[in-house]
């Protein structure tokens, strides 16, 4: 599906997580229209070979890296001098959180609010959180699930990334702060970590010759959806969906199993036993998103995956 006509660019962009898989979709697509985007990042999971693409554009003094870790009071003051007018929080956008990495994004979360708010520094925060550890076990009969339907948070995790939906709140009503949440699907694409899901986990079975471990019996469902068309929503939602908790996903279900066959790999699989925290579906409905973003996914899955293969190849 085509995208729509794209917004107004915000002027100036400020993405936490910059160097990251999703952090970096995103500068490439700010770079394109925006004046200037600063990438923050800690390197503790990203790495700066991310933004070669970035560099290699058109992008001298438009593009700005800072290692800086978010969460420090340092923070507040680079917000301050870099005065952008969207801060996007990327860094806690990953659905593999473990509880200890979950306490810190929402302090993360925090002091960028805290920033924000203190500082006068930023119109806007748009802020990326996984819709599975959320929403939790959905019905077949409710899927694909809207964001009317209610949280059934997952275990400390999905609280923690509830909590933050809760601040955001709190921080629009009584600091008028203006915020987008974004609940993301399943996303791959280039630069994808191994460890990120279980397309950059078969992804890495082929690109290394091993085996790929499936969990469970392969039949659970995963909304798989391109790095572009997530950056792509993000991009929008730097100056539309204001105020609002919004899904970004394909609204189809593919199988574990089907994600392995489809990219190809001739290598065994490996059985293991189905892992505590795995939801059985997760399939997101992107209604919402294109009524308030003008955004709708248009990468066909075999055309993603043939081009995540063979840069893993």
């Amino acid at each position: 599906m085509p995208r729509a006509a794209a917004p107004k660019a915000p002027e100036s962009a400020l993405v936490v997580g910059g160097a990251g898989f999703l952090g970096s979709h995103l500068v490439d697509r700010l770079i394109m229209e925006t004046s200037i985007v600063h990438a923050v990042d800690d390197l503790s999971t990203g790495t700066l070979a991310n933004l070669a693409h970035a560099r290699s554009v058109n992008s001298v003094g438009r593009l700005v890296f800072q290692q800086l870790d978010a969460t420090a009071p340092e923070f507040g003051l680079y917000l301050e001098r870099v005065r952008p007018s969207v801060v996007y929080v990327l860094a806690a956008s990953s659905a593999r959180w473990t509880a200890e990495r979950a306490v810190l994004g929402l302090a993360l979360v925090v002091n960028v609010l805290e920033s924000v708010r203190l500082r006068s520094a930023a119109t806007k925060v748009v802020v990326a959180l996984p819709a599975s550890v959320l929403y939790g076990e959905v019905p077949t009969r409710e899927l694909p699930a809207k964001e009317d339907r209610g949280f059934q948070p997952i275990g400390a995790v999905g609280v923690l990334a509830e909590s933050i939906i809760h601040l955001l709140q709190r921080y629009r009503d009584e600091h008028a702060v203006e915020f987008t949440a974004l609940l993301t699907s399943t996303v791959y694409g280039p630069r994808l970590r191994a460890d990120a899901n279980v397309v950059g986990a078969a992804l890495d079975a082929v690109r290394h010759g091993t085996a790929f471990t499936l969990f469970g019996d392969g039949r659970q469902t995963r909304d798989l959806l391109f790095a572009h068309d997530a950056a792509e929503a993000l991009f929008r939602a730097g100056t539309k969906g204001g105020g609002l908790t919004i899904n970004v996903g394909s609204g189809v279900g593919t199988s574990l199993r089907d994600v392995w066959s489809a990219i190809g790999g001739d290598q065994p699989v490996r059985s293991a036993p189905r892992r505590s925290h795995d939801v059985s579906r997760v399939v997101l409905s992107p209604a919402r998103a294109r009524l308030h973003l003008g955004w709708s996914p248009w990468t066909p899955l075999d055309e993603g995956l043939a081009a995540s293969r063979d840069l893993a190849e």
